[in-house]
């Protein structure tokens, strides 16, 4: 077989060999016929109405037409027509660009034009703001609310169980406080703080007082409920919101506790966090006491006897209850035999209460008046306290002056600055 040749191939064929010639199969075979029966590569298709790559097609290879820039000071009158304190600077931005892109065939044109529209009107506002005052109103009361939240109780950053430091005898509204370890000696400790709610509107300074002072009270007590431990001096302080601040968004009223004379050598806290079961308890019952006494009427029994009366009723109720509670609870030795003595002393006092709250006339009233709060001698809870490890000093006899718990009131927004005794 000669080589290039077909195999099985005639001496005819061989005629000629080299042209026309059919070629030597490779390893993939002879390429395919073109596409009309002509050899060879296929050929490009034939052109179309738009040439052989269609509309804005760009041959491989061929790197794509630069695009026109987008202007620059059309962006900027875009933007500074947005913002709010910059629309003349837009408008003058906008004028500008429109020449510029027209000329350097730039693109934005629709940029600049709406540049162009916002800032028109946003100057026109702003010049009738400035005629009218409008504008100066508008950043005074930003200013005076900026200053206020300087001094809101939300800013302050007081959560219960601090203790703190503060001028109880400043008349000025508290812009800051400083706190510190409560093993310091410190003024106050925050009791627990709530947001004042309810009211659309600024309610007025006295109708914040009036809920401030009835809700840290209720703080109070329930932070520091032995109330034999308090000084003299403790009283009830708050921080609340004024009427800037409230327009301001602040709602927050912080409470506390705070002293004006006997500083605070360590934390007042004394609740479920710090008592064990049968403190809690006896403390909570003997409480109810104090809270029902502190109810007494201001008017007295020959301006409104039955009023006092009622009162009368309401502490017999809470005495009677108190003895209940404590005999039907399982004390430890030896406070087991301390707190039965002391139910039977509460079993005599609410026979004397009972009288006062059933007197006849104003007479009859003042005979039985005495002996109903002798009935509740402080003395005759010392033992059981002992017994219980609480605080077995009775109170001084000045800060318990209508039965309380030596709690007052105060203000942190600008009020007489310091916790009232009762």
């Amino acid at each position: 077989m000669a080589k290039g040749s077909a195999p099985g191939a005639g001496a005819d064929a061989g005629a000629g060999a080299g042209v026309g010639q059919a070629p030597v199969p490779g390893p993939y075979g002879s390429p395919p016929p073109g596409p009309y029966g002509v050899p060879g590569p296929y050929t490009s298709p034939m052109p179309g109405p738009y040439g052989p790559y269609g509309t804005g097609a760009v041959p491989y290879g061929m790197p794509p037409a630069p695009q026109p820039a987008t202007s620059g000071l059309a962006v900027a009158s875009l933007v500074s027509g947005i913002v709010c304190c910059l629309p003349p600077l837009g408008l003058v931005l906008g004028l500008i660009a429109l020449p510029r892109i027209k000329k350097r065939q730039q693109r934005g044109k629709g940029l600049a034009v709406t540049g162009i529209v916002l800032s028109a009107v946003s100057s026109l506002l702003m010049g009738l703001g400035f005629v009218t005052g409008a504008f100066s109103d508008f950043w005074s009361g930003v200013r005076d609310g900026v200053r206020e939240a300087g001094s809101s109780a939300e800013s302050l950053g007081l959560k219960k169980g601090d203790c703190f430091r503060i001028d109880l005898t400043s008349e000025e509204p508290v812009d800051d406080v400083e706190k510190i370890a409560c093993t310091r000696l410190h003024e106050g400790e925050v009791t627990g703080r709530f947001k004042v709610t309810g009211f659309t509107g600024w309610p007025g300074i006295e109708a914040v007082d009036e809920i401030a002072e009835e809700r840290c009270d209720r703080f109070n007590k329930a932070y520091a409920m032995d109330t034999w431990a308090l000084p003299e001096s403790a009283g009830v302080y708050y921080f609340a919101p004024e009427k800037r601040g409230w327009k301001a968004g602040d709602r927050t009223v912080v409470c506390g506790i705070v002293t004006d004379e006997d500083l605070f050598a360590a934390s007042v806290r004394v609740d479920e966090t710090t008592l064990d079961s049968e403190q809690l308890h006896y403390l909570r019952t003997m409480n109810s006491i104090d809270d029902a006494l502190m109810t007494e009427p201001e008017a007295d029994a020959d301006e409104d006897l039955g009023s006092n009366r009622k009162w009368a009723r309401a502490v017999h109720r809470a005495v009677t209850t108190a003895s209940s509670e404590l005999s039907g609870h399982d004390w430890t030795h030896p406070a087991d035999a301390r707190v039965a003595r002391l139910t039977k002393d509460l079993d005599e006092a609410a026979r004397s209460w009972h009288q006062l709250a059933t007197a006849k006339d104003a007479d009859a009233f003042w005979e039985a008046y005495d002996a109903a709060f002798e009935g509740l001698a402080r003395e005759k809870e010392v033992a059981s306290r002992s017994a219980l490890r609480l605080h077995a000093v009775p109170p001084a006899d000045g800060s318990e002056d209508d039965g309380g718990s030596g709690s007052g009131s105060g203000s942190g927004n600008g009020g007489d600055g310091g916790g009232e005794k009762v």
